[in-house]
């Protein structure tokens, strides 16, 4: 068996609620709660503002035959896992998808994005 002790990128692995899915690339995840402005005046910096933002996780999926793509519409609060080549995994809890899907007929791949509440992706 190959040492993969230095691999820090590459293969991937997702699943929702334990069912898992071809992962045809661009796999993104963000843990962040808050996004953060500058606030400049004219004269100098002032500081800056902070709203809160949805965790989320994304990535393009492969069409299988066996799949229901409207499934993935549907989806409001689910648990989504992910299995990065790095041996870290990433968890997010309570998730719901945005965006309509759209399949890409000439690779078979469609775009999903989750996300969640304050804190529903942490990495382990």
């Amino acid at each position: 068996m190959p040492d993969t002790t230095n691999r820090l990128a590459g293969i991937a692995y997702i699943s929702v609620d334990g069912q898992s899915y071809m992962l045809a690339g661009e796999l993104t995840y963000s843990p962040g709660d808050v996004e953060r402005e500058s606030l400049i005046g004219q004269d100098r910096v002032h500081g800056y503002g902070e709203k809160p933002r949805a965790p989320f996780i994304s990535g393009s999926f492969r069409d299988a035959g066996t799949l229901t793509v409207a499934d993935f519409n549907a989806m409001t609060n689910v648990t989504v896992t992910l299995e990065l080549a790095n041996s870290k995994t990433v968890i997010g809890r309570n998730m719901w998808t945005v965006e309509a899907q759209e399949v890409k007929t000439p690779d078979a791949t469609f775009e999903v994005k989750f996300e969640g509440f304050s804190g529903s992706v942490t990495e382990q």
